[in-house]
């Protein structure tokens, strides 16, 4: 043992700072203003364009339905490469758990089809951490297999398990699963009607308000709110306990941390188990809450959104949230409006693209100023030149929405050091 891995404490968490290497942590009232900001330039774009379901409680609604799953995904991959693991294989734990939590569901009760989804997606976890902590196989090669054979097992279960017998009399194909009952919703008695009555009047920013909070706490299921829990569950036990601060040593300093005494191994696996039952869950949520069935392809890629909120979060749960609840509100957007709202968010992507030409010619940053004016010009014109946007482009909205954020914030990152590198155990003595 060297006397420098000897005088090496476990990294804390990473504080950054700004500046090339990492990203400007906001204070509170930066973040209530920016948030303040957002909700009255969306209300304006509400206000010019009359589209309506911008900022309705059905909007609201169904967007932090389809953010759930999105952020459960994306939170399991906060626990592994907070650990060092990059976990590709979200999407194929998604789809176990959609699989096994509505296999469970429909048979029993759903809530055990819940927990199927969790052990579904555990497993995928535990053949992920066998795969590249005990044997060092490349981090993304092994992702890409789970989620290859998450659809192979998947689709084999499927036509043997929902083809045939009692599943098939109650609707059960090769490719969907029998309807589950559904998990109790929860309406604030009193707060939702008040708030509904508020939203009717279309006032500005006020209704606006009402319509968002409306949503929150309109038909919420429980589940939701499970999800709420783990999220600040998660800020709590990495950030500010023993465990979670040994766990983030892994994925900084494997050796610093072997070297005084803390069990990589164990907590690289334990990370990478609780990744996949979180992917799971969220399977399991789209099974059973968001449509009660099983359907092949039901995850449409929500691993992968996961991920990407978890990057833009900057491997922060705080984050991770924004970036699920935009995604998510993309998702709901392009499904619910169309081809209106779509087409009303130009306006409001035109004045964000405007805002950054000025922010980034007020830090002298001029290449970036123009290329940001030139393309807010050209969504101008797109606006003013047309009334509604190509389906094409609306069912895609999601996915341009996670390229466009990405890009936005992809040079104020700061991952784990030792996120995605083969660790062997005995490196640190």
């Amino acid at each position: 043992m060297t006397a420098t891995a000897t005088s090496t404490p476990p990294p804390a968490a990473p504080k950054v700072s700004g500046g090339k290497g990492g990203r400007t942590r906001l204070s509170l009232p930066w973040i209530l203003l920016i948030v303040a900001g957002g909700l009255i330039a969306l209300s304006a774009v509400r206000a010019i364009t009359g589209a309506e379901d911008l900022t309705s409680a059905g909007q609201i609604g169904a967007a932090l339905s389809l953010a759930v799953p999105i952020g459960l995904a994306g939170l399991g991959g906060l626990w592994a490469e907070r650990a060092g693991v990059v976990n590709i294989g979200l999407e194929g734990m998604m789809i176990l758990g959609t699989f096994f939590g509505a296999w469970a569901g429909w048979q029993t009760d759903p809530w055990i089809g819940v927990l199927a989804g969790i052990l579904g997606g555990m497993f995928g976890g535990l053949l992920h951490a066998i795969a590249t902590v005990t044997f060092g196989v490349d981090h993304i090669i092994s992702g890409i297999a789970i989620n290859i054979l998450a659809v192979g097992v998947t689709s084999y279960f499927a036509k043997l398990w929902f083809n045939t017998g009692e599943a098939a009399q109650k609707g059960g194909s090769p490719k969907q699963s029998p309807p589950s009952e559904d998990i109790t919703s929860i309406t604030v008695p009193g707060l939702s009607d008040w708030l509904a009555d508020i939203e009717k009047h279309h006032w500005f920013l006020v209704s606006d308000i009402a319509g968002i909070l409306g949503g929150l706490v309109t038909n919420l299921s429980l589940l939701t709110i499970v999800a709420v829990l783990l999220l600040v569950g998660t800020f709590f036990v990495l950030w500010k306990t023993a465990f979670g601060l040994r766990l983030r040593s892994c994925g900084e300093n494997p050796i610093a941390s072997e070297s005084l005494g803390v069990n990589v191994y164990k907590y690289k696996y334990i990370a990478v188990i609780v990744s996949g039952a979180l992917a799971g869950l969220g399977g399991a949520y789209l099974s059973l809450v968001t449509s009660h069935i099983y359907n092949e392809g039901q995850t449409g890629g929500r691993g992968y959104i996961g991920l990407a909120a978890m990057i833009f979060g900057n491997w922060r749960p705080g984050g991770l949230a924004m970036g699920a609840g935009l995604f998510g509100y993309a998702d709901a957007l392009q499904l619910r409006a169309g081809g209106q709202s779509v087409h009303a968010l130009l306006l409001l992507l035109f004045v964000v693209l405007v805002g950054i030409a000025l922010w980034k010619a007020y830090k002298k940053r001029w290449i970036t100023a123009a290329i940001s004016a030139v393309i807010g010009a050209g969504v101008l014109v797109w606006y003013l030149g047309t009334d509604t946007v190509p389906v094409e482009f609306v069912s895609a909205t999601p996915y341009v929405v996670t390229l466009l954020v990405l890009s936005l914030s992809a040079q104020r990152l700061r991952m784990p050091k030792a996120d995605g590198m083969r660790y062997r155990k005995g490196e640190g003595k």
